[in-house]
């Protein structure tokens, strides 16, 4: 898909968590653990230096405290996911505040059939929208741009 930017922002009516996003999005198919059986995060610190860490599914509680965790909520995080089924996933990036979120398809991002130059967000609106409902999802705006 070359240079493309692609990324859903929802915002939501209240604040939010990491652990409640996983939450709503698991029985839709989506996971924190990626294809190679490991989990990637990240924690935006006060130096504004964004730090990726790689862990184990066996400690995603304890990455799920640390994301959540009241010292980190002016900083941005994000846990990466995984759709096993749609073959895709990508990073969601909770904000300071944790009203505001954005998914990034970067794992294995789909394209639309016939325009695969395009990524196929309504794929991923589909996916994502109907359970982030019930965490008071207020709206979303998608996009792409290319470079």
């Amino acid at each position: 898909m070359g240079n493309r930017q692609a990324d859903i922002d929802f915002t939501f009516t209240h604040p939010t968590t990491v652990r409640a996003l996983l939450e709503v999005l698991a029985p839709a198919g989506w996971s924190a653990e990626e294809r190679l059986g490991h989990i990637s995060y990240m924690v935006n610190d006060a130096d504004d230096m964004y730090y990726w860490y790689d862990s184990t599914p066996d400690r995603l509680d304890a990455v799920l405290a640390e994301l959540d965790a009241a010292a980190n909520l002016p900083y941005t995080v994000a846990l990466n996911v995984y759709h096993l089924q749609g073959g895709t996933g990508g990073m969601l990036m909770l904000y300071a505040q944790r009203r505001k979120v954005s998914f990034l398809p970067t794992i294995a991002r789909r394209g639309i059939p016939g325009a695969s130059k395009f990524t196929d967000l309504a794929w991923y609106l589909h996916a994502l929208v109907p359970s982030l409902l019930g965490v008071g999802l207020e709206g979303y705006e998608a996009r792409e741009d290319g470079n």
